[in-house]
């Protein structure tokens, strides 16, 4: 998974830099088409693969705040 990321980062990357250099050269609108695809790509493919790698293996209880946690963050505050 983690060369995938990496090998659509780099890709995403190469397509977003030839889009803005065939938008700038004259042709507009395959540039416009290119950046609008390499968007699309990087926010429905890239970014949720990427979250899926990232959170893989956590629990998310650890990360919201619930009774329990704001009872342990006031354990931590009064023992100072």
């Amino acid at each position: 998974m983690k060369y995938f990321l990496r090998f659509l980062f780099f890709g995403i990357l190469i397509s977003l830099a030839t889009g803005f250099i065939l938008n700038t050269s004259g042709d507009a609108l395959l540039g416009n088409k290119i950046v609008g695809f390499t968007v699309l790509t990087a926010a429905f493919v890239f970014m949720p693969a990427f979250l899926v790698h990232r959170w893989k293996g956590k629990k998310l209880k650890d990360y919201t705040l619930s009774k329990e946690n704001l009872q342990k963050i006031n354990d931590l505050d009064q023992k100072k």
